[in-house]
C-alpha cells in the first residue's frame, strides 16, 4: 500500500495524473485533511500599485486592503508575467511562464490546455487543490473568462461581467476620434446603486458560501472586476475624492524620446486615450477620480469578505491571498492603460495572510505572480508540482530572512521581456533594443541609461535571467490591439 500511495504522489508531482484519477488522495498525507488549512483566493482586476499600503498615490482610500497587509506580509515588488490579463491569469493558474506556453497574449480558457504538448499536462491551481481533497469554489474573473475552462466544483458566476453600462458614454468614446471601437474605457458615476454592480453579487455569493458549513477544507477563488474599465461605480464613491482636489501622477511630455521606435510600437494603443489628449480636453483629473472611485468601491466589497471570514469559525485556518493580474498606467508615458513592460503595467498588489506568521512584514524583494502557486502548496504542506516554474515565497514570510536570488520577469510578446531586480529594471525587445532604469532614483521611468557605458555589466546581470528558448506564439492568442501584435496572431514567431 505504501508503495502503491508513494507512486501516486510521485505522478502527481509531475503533473500527469488527470483529474479523475488523483481526486482525494490528500488523504494519504500526514496531516489529516481535516486539519489543513483553507485558501481565500482574492483577484483584483487591473489594480495598480496606488493601494493605500504601497503608498503610490496620497489620495488612494483602500482601508480593506490596507488591514489585510497589516495583518500579514506585502511584497512591494511584485510583477506580473504577463501585463494583460489572459496571459498574466494562464501563467499564474498553471504554474508556468508565457516564454514556456506560448500564451503571451489573449487565449480563450478553455484553449489553454490545447495550445501545447507542455498546457496539455498541466494541473491548474485550484484543480490541484482539488486533487487532494479540497473543495474548490469560485465566482467572478478568475482565470480571464472567469472559469471559462470549467476547472471549479462550484462556480457561481461572472455575473454582468465589465458591466453595467450607460447607454451612451460619458466621458470617452474613440468612435467620435475615428478610432477603434475595442474599448470599454469610459469613467462618471454610475449606476444608481452598489446593488447593481457585479463586485457587489460577487462578495455576496462568496459571503454566503463562507457562512455555510463545511466538511472539508475549501479553495474559495474570489474575482473582483473594478477597477478595471469601464470605471463606473455609483456616484458616492465618486463623492469621496472631489475632483479640483484630485493630485495627478508624475508626467513628462518628452518622456518618449530616449525609447526605441520597437519599445513604441510594442506599447502602441491607438483606441486608448491619451494624456495629451486628457489635457486638452480636461479629462485627466476626471479620469483619475473613476479610478480611484472604482479602487475604493472594490475595496468596500474585500472588505465584506474578509469580514465574513473574521466572523467564521474559519477565520484562524484559513490563508489568504490578494493579488492583480497587473498594473495600470494613469497618464504615465502618455497613455491610460496596461500593456506595456514599464513598471506601472508590470507592478502588481500581492498581500499573504496565514493565521501563524509574523504580522506587518514588508518584503522589497523582486517576486512575481507566478510563485503564488508553489507558495500556497508550501503553506498548506502539498507536495511541490514539479511543473512549478515559480518558487516559494514562504522563507520570505520572516522578516528576518533575507535570503532570494530571483529577479521577476515580464513578457509582452515573444524576446520583448522585462527583467526586475531590487534595484533596476531592464527592458530588452525582440529587436535588441534596450531601456535600463534606476528604479531606486528614478521610480517614474523618465531616464534610460541603456547607452550608459557603466550600466554595461548590470544589463549584463540582467540579460542572464531573460528565457533563453523562447516559444513561439500559439495559434490560439486573439490580441489584436496594435499593428505589432496583428502580425503574431497565427502561431508565427
Amino acid at each position: 500500500m505504501k508503495k502503491i500511495i508513494l507512486s501516486i504522489l510521485v505522478l502527481v508531482s509531475l503533473g500527469f495524473i488527470q483529474k479523475s484519477v488523483w481526486r482525494n488522495e490528500g488523504t494519504a498525507l500526514k496531516q489529516p485533511l481535516k486539519d489543513r488549512p483553507n485558501v481565500l483566493f482574492i483577484s483584483v482586476d487591473d489594480l495598480n500599485d496606488w493601494i493605500g499600503c504601497m503608498q503610490k498615490h496620497p489620495q488612494a482610500l483602500t482601508p480593506n486592503i490596507d488591514k489585510l497587509a497589516k495583518e500579514g506580509v506585502l511584497f512591494t515588488n511584485a510583477h506580473c508575467q504577463a501585463p494583460i490579463c489572459g496571459p498574466s491569469r494562464a501563467s499564474l493558474m498553471t504554474g508556468l511562464y508565457p516564454t514556456s506556453t506560448g500564451i503571451y497574449l489573449q487565449v480563450k480558457d478553455k484553449e489553454i490546455r490545447n495550445t501545447s504538448n507542455l498546457t496539455k499536462n498541466v494541473v491548474f491551481l485550484n484543480e490541484y487543490f482539488e486533487q487532494f481533497g479540497y473543495k474548490t469554489m469560485g465566482v467572478g474573473k478568475i482565470f480571464h473568462e472567469g472559469d471559462g475552462a470549467k476547472t471549479f466544483d462550484e462556480y457561481g458566476t461572472s455575473f454582468e461581467h465589465f458591466g453595467p453600462s450607460p447607454k451612451k458614454r460619458i466621458h470617452y468614446d474613440p468612435v467620435l476620434l475615428g478610432l477603434p471601437n475595442k474599448t470599454q474605457t469610459d469613467w462618471g458615476a454610475f449606476p444608481e446603486a452598489d446593488s447593481l454592480m457585479p463586485d457587489y453579487k460577487a462578495a455576496r455569493w462568496a459571503v454566503e458560501r463562507i457562512q455555510k458549513k463545511h466538511d472539508k477544507p475549501f479553495f474559495l477563488s474570489v474575482g473582483f472586476i473594478r477597477p478595471h474599465v469601464p470605471w463606473h461605480v455609483p456616484k458616492k464613491w465618486f463623492d469621496m475624492f472631489p475632483v479640483e482636489k484630485i493630485q495627478l501622477p508624475p508626467y513628462l511630455e518628452n518622456d518618449m524620446d530616449d525609447i526605441s521606435e520597437m519599445g513604441k510600437k510594442v506599447a502602441e494603443l491607438k483606441e486608448m486615450p491619451t494624456t495629451k489628449w486628457c489635457i486638452e480636453k480636461n479629462e485627466w483629473k476626471n479620469a483619475v477620480q473613476g479610478y480611484l472611485a472604482s479602487m475604493a468601491f472594490v475595496d468596500a466589497q474585500i472588505g465584506k469578505v474578509l469580514k465574513a471570514l473574521e466572523e467564521s469559525p474559519y477565520h484562524k485556518n484559513t490563508i489568504v491571498v490578494l493579488w492583480s493580474d497587473h498594473g495600470y498606467h494613469l497618464g504615465e508615458k502618455n497613455r491610460f492603460a496596461k500593456q506595456s513592460l514599464w513598471e506601472r503595467s508590470t507592478h502588481a498588489p500581492l498581500i499573504f495572510r496565514t493565521p501563524w506568521q509574523e504580522k506587518n512584514v514588508v518584503r522589497n524583494e523582486p517576486v512575481q505572480l507566478l510563485d503564488i502557486y508553489p507558495t500556497l502548496l508550501s503553506l498548506c504542506q502539498l507536495p511541490a508540482n514539479s511543473m512549478n516554474e515559480g518558487h516559494s515565497l514562504a522563507p520570505l514570510f520572516n522578516a528576518k530572512n533575507k535570503s532570494w536570488q530571483h529577479n521577476a520577469i515580464t513578457s509582452f510578446g515573444k524576446n520583448n521581456t522585462a527583467i526586475t531586480g531590487q534595484r533596476y529594471k531592464l527592458i530588452r525587445y525582440e529587436d535588441g533594443s534596450k531601456e535600463l532604469y534606476d528604479l531606486k532614483n528614478d521610480h517614474n521611468e523618465w531616464v534610460n541609461l541603456a547607452n550608459q557605458e557603466k550600466y554595461k555589466k548590470t544589463i549584463l546581470e540582467l540579460e542572464n535571467s531573460i528565457p533563453k528558448n523562447q516559444s513561439p506564439y500559439v495559434k490560439e492568442n486573439l490580441f489584436s490591439l496594435n499593428d505589432y501584435f496583428k502580425t503574431k496572431k497565427t502561431g508565427n514567431d
